[in-house]
């Protein structure tokens, strides 16, 4: 259920879920600041470095995204939102809240489960 109406809500939004995967991931980037590198789009996404700059490629396009140079490392690019792209990923998550608040009380109460069963 939750799949497909996630599904629903980014082809609503004008994404395919791959993007949509995507601009979550650059959004919520490990360093906080809303910029993501190659090589973390890859672990995150768990997808082949040609498979990532492809679907970056597509997103800069269409003016989701756009790539930075990272002031701290000489030569490392990063990817950013944006105005646009960061519009269409908030319209998603907020369509999203209710299930996946519904989804999270559920994996609680499957844990508060997991941990009251007895061994075998």
């Amino acid at each position: 259920m939750f799949a497909r109406r996630s599904e629903l809500a980014t082809r609503a939004a004008g994404l395919t879920p791959r993007i949509y995967q995507l601009l979550l991931m650059i959004r919520t980037a490990r360093r906080g600041d809303g910029r993501a590198g190659f090589s973390e789009l890859e672990e995150r996404l768990q997808l082949g470095k040609s498979t990532v700059t492809e679907l970056v490629s597509r997103c800069e396009q269409r003016r989701l995204v756009r790539r930075e140079l990272d002031g701290a490392r000489r030569g490392v690019v990063r990817i950013r939102l944006t105005p646009d792209g960061e519009r269409r990923l908030t319209r998603v998550v907020w369509e999203l809240g209710d299930e996946r608040r519904q989804l999270l009380s559920l994996l609680a109460d499957l844990a508060g489960d997991a941990e009251v069963a007895p061994r075998r």
